[in-house]
């Protein structure tokens, strides 16, 4: 049950970033204001946190999480990218991949950099 609470926030957030690339004109007022890679690249270092916390509920040391979470944000991209290749008015870009595997890296980075720092200030603290 555990495991499983862990990755509904991955998967779920992963079905929302489904469904608005199977739209033409996936939310046309924010779109029509913010450039689409500033989009790609929180959308995907959010969904590469939410991949960091399940990997870590996993047990993976913070270099392997973050190095993990990142092939698969950049691999879901990928597929996303295939995915919108399909959808009238929607065309697939390797900026855009270049974009979410980006976000996902940067992501990965403060969320390891945070569990590193993290650690050794819980062991410094005295036993109650």
């Amino acid at each position: 049950m555990r495991r499983a609470l862990l990755w509904l926030p991955p998967l779920l957030y992963m079905s929302v970033i489904f469904y608005l690339s199977s739209q033409s004109a996936p939310l046309p007022a924010l779109t029509a204001h913010v450039w689409d890679k500033a989009l790609h690249f929180i959308e995907y270092g959010t969904l590469c946190i939410l991949f960091c916390r399940a990997l870590q509920g996993e047990g993976l040391a913070a270099l392997r999480l973050a190095l993990v979470a990142v092939v698969l944000t950049s691999a879901y991209g990928a597929t996303d990218e295939v995915h919108q290749s399909f959808v009238p008015e929607r065309n697939a870009g390797a900026d855009d991949w270049l974009a979410d595997t980006t976000g996902g890296a940067a992501a990965a980075t403060l969320f390891s950099t945070a569990l590193r720092l993290r650690r050794p200030l819980r062991r410094s603290l005295p036993d109650r």
